[in-house]
């Protein structure tokens, strides 16, 4: 077993050096060629700090180059965490000013959207860090495996969002699992979808650094344009991808499959629920190959549940989630903390094991909140995660999900606290009072607003896309008089789902 994850990548280089391993819309880099370049970073970090186990920032497009960073940060011991160069400057501020980098690598075009960011630590430029150097220097070789490895920050209700600490144990454990329950082979050509600041990526990246696979990092543009993806993909010889169910839904809307049809073998999905009927379109095309439904929230390195499809599902059914990964245990609780056996009977998954995130960094309070002693276990300590969502199990024995169980949602794959979306509206001086829920049944973040002036629905996206991401942004904007207020004097959530629905109602 692997101690440190630059281990995968320095067998790969010895198995398959010449090889393609890593390819998007500019370059294409053999593993011995990235392996090269990551050195080199490696070298540079290890001229300017004496430390280990520092958090660097990677503010650099979806690219080869973010992944070579990625490995060179590694290699020096530190750990690195993935920034959106789209992100508004407010919130890379709260990111950087929390988690406190020692530095960050950006490149020459997006250096000066650090500029606009309060927050002060040494800018290395990648095209100044790569090139040649003859005494290479790293010191990850000083780590042991439940050091951290990167850092993924995740939608916050204060509106700072939390920076989850994954180990490198965790990313092996997870890695070698999915190695073998999935067959992954050299030969796998893998379509990149997932952000790199999104954990989805993670399957991707070290898929391919310990297997030896090829990674196509695929334009981010394309997935706008679902035909274009698909005759991308088939152009590239992609045989696997492991995307969020919303992109799946949208090619099966559009019947693409009819028209181009690439050769698949393997079709991973995870982020949101996978609708029944949009699965059955893909089956139809695909009637050999695997399918899959995995889960698991940030804070557990990816997923630790999966379903391959094995059987024929009505379009009104629910796909399960599945069982356990190996290595990981999941526990349904009830609200007294019993655990839950028995089929049909509602309570929160919890889960132990390698699998757990460290915590989250520089916040005790909140990960003492979520990762709190088992309450199955009265002998010694255990941590267990509190995921917050409520599942049931089947008559099979499979796990069924059934939505959050606070205000946090899934959404386009991303995990959202509407506290977040919330804090951010309450900015807008225009609005005197705000409430943001979520239409499930329609896959909509809507915002209930209460103001005395008139604002138009075009000023307020335009005002959130300043201080939030565009994925986080309200698609459904209604103007209210008077917020309704329960009897405990808070807003009365539950009756404006209501409304959602009744107006939903009144349109069929």
């Amino acid at each position: 077993m692997k101690i440190n994850v630059i281990e995968y990548l320095q067998e790969t280089v010895k198995n398959y050096p010449d090889k393609i391993g890593f390819e998007d819309a500019s370059i294409s880099l053999s593993f011995k060629q990235f392996n090269f370049y990551a050195q080199n970073i490696s070298t540079n970090i290890c001229n300017l700090t004496s430390s280990i186990q520092k958090p660097i920032g990677i503010f650099l497009p979806k690219s080869v180059n973010a992944l070579v960073a990625f490995m060179g940060v590694l290699y020096s011991g530190n750990i690195y965490m993935p920034l959106d160069v789209k992100n508004p400057p407010e919130r890379l501020t709260g990111i950087l000013n929390h988690i406190q980098p020692e530095f960050i690598i950006t490149d020459k075009a997006n250096a000066s959207k650090l500029e606009q960011v309060s927050y002060n630590c040494k800018i290395l430029i990648f095209e100044e860090i790569i090139t040649d150097i003859e005494n290479i220097k790293f010191r990850y070789d000083k780590l042991i495996d439940t050091d951290g490895a990167y850092i993924i920050n995740t939608s916050g209700s204060t509106g700072v969002p939390k920076g989850v600490l994954i180990s490198h144990k965790s990313i092996i454990d997870y890695i070698e699992w999915a190695t073998e329950c999935y067959n992954i082979k050299d030969t796998e050509i893998i379509g990149n979808q997932a952000p790199f600041y999104f954990d989805n990526s993670v399957l991707d990246i070290y898929l391919t650094l310990k297997n030896g696979c090829k990674l196509v990092i695929t334009p981010e543009s394309l997935f706008i344009f679902p035909i274009k993806l698909m005759e991308y993909f088939r152009g590239k010889n992609i045989n696997m991808f492991f995307f969020v169910p919303s992109i799946l839904v949208n090619i099966a809307n559009m019947d693409i499959l009819k028209t181009c049809k690439p050769n698949f073998t393997k079709i991973l999905f995870a982020g949101e629920v996978m609708p029944t009927k949009q699965l059955n379109y893909w089956i139809k095309y695909y009637p050999e190959a695997l399918f899959s439904n995995l889960y698991g929230p940030t804070e557990i390195t990816v997923d630790c549940t999966y379903y391959t499809v094995d059987r024929k599902f009505e379009d009104n059914e629910s796909l399960p989630i599945g069982k356990k990964c190996r290595n990981s245990d999941v526990i349904i609780l009830n609200d007294k903390d019993e655990e839950i056996i028995k089929p049909n009977e509602s309570g929160e998954l919890c889960v132990r094991g390698t699998s757990l995130a460290l915590g989250y960094y520089n916040d005790f309070e909140k990960t003492n909140k979520v990762f709190t002693q088992n309450p199955l276990n009265k002998h010694y300590p255990e941590r267990i995660y509190r995921t917050g969502d409520m599942v049931y199990y089947n008559e099979r024995g499979e796990i069924i999900f059934q939505g959050r169980k606070d205000f946090q949602i899934k959404h386009m794959g991303y995990r959202i606290e509407l506290g977040e979306i919330e804090t951010a509206l309450g900015t807008i001086e225009a609005l005197k009072n705000v409430c943001v829920v979520y239409d499930q049944i329609n896959s909509k973040i809507v915002l209930f607003y209460e103001s005395n002036i008139e604002i138009t629905s075009r000023d307020l996206v335009l005002s959130l896309g300043k201080i939030i991401p565009k994925y986080m942004i309200p698609s459904d904007l209604r103007k209210i008089d008077k917020l309704p207020i329960n009897a405990n004097g808070k807003i009365d959530r539950l009756k404006l789902k209501a409304m959602i629905n009744e107006s939903e109602l009144c349109k069929a």
